[in-house]
């Protein structure tokens, strides 16, 4: 991890741990990255609510999928197979659920608590091939930071 996202994965830990609740915590790692973080044009989290992932805080334009089975979409299929997925380029993933034209790329990183999937963070970019071992990093830590408050 380089200096820059290791000191921003260290900030917006420190928020969502000193966060009076569990909204204000997610609340404030989504506006830290959004803010810190240029090329994310939309920036979410999901919980998990029995087989559906349903959205909470997020930055950006409003999104029509409020509610993801857990058999749907890259954010489904994350949270399936509780791992990462950076996809470099959605109109060429089928499992893509479009919400805006301008997006290119996507991660999706679950929020973990030992093996069960609480959620995930949800991030899209304008841009095509926008994420790398560097956000998976800070998002990671960011995600862990978040499970001990959810």
């Amino acid at each position: 991890m380089t200096q820059h996202v290791a000191q921003l994965a260290d900030e917006v830990v420190r928020q969502v741990v000193e966060a009076p609740s569990r909204l204000i915590a997610m609340e404030r790692a989504v506006a830290a990255l959004k803010a810190a973080i240029p090329h994310y044009s939309w920036v979410g989290i999901y919980l998990l609510d029995g087989d559906e992932l349903v959205l909470g805080p997020f930055l950006g334009k409003p999104s029509p999928h409020t509610r993801i089975p857990l058999n749907r979409g890259i954010c489904g299929a994350a949270a399936t197979q509780k791992a990462t997925i950076i996809v470099d380029d959605v109109n060429s993933d089928p499992r893509y659920l479009a919400c805006s034209l301008e997006t290119k790329s996507e991660i999706v990183v679950p929020i973990m608590r030992g093996a069960d999937v609480l959620g995930e963070i949800d991030i899209d970019s304008d841009q095509r091939a926008a994420f790398d071992a560097a956000d998976r990093q800070l998002l990671e830590a960011v995600a862990s930071a978040i499970a001990t408050r959810l």
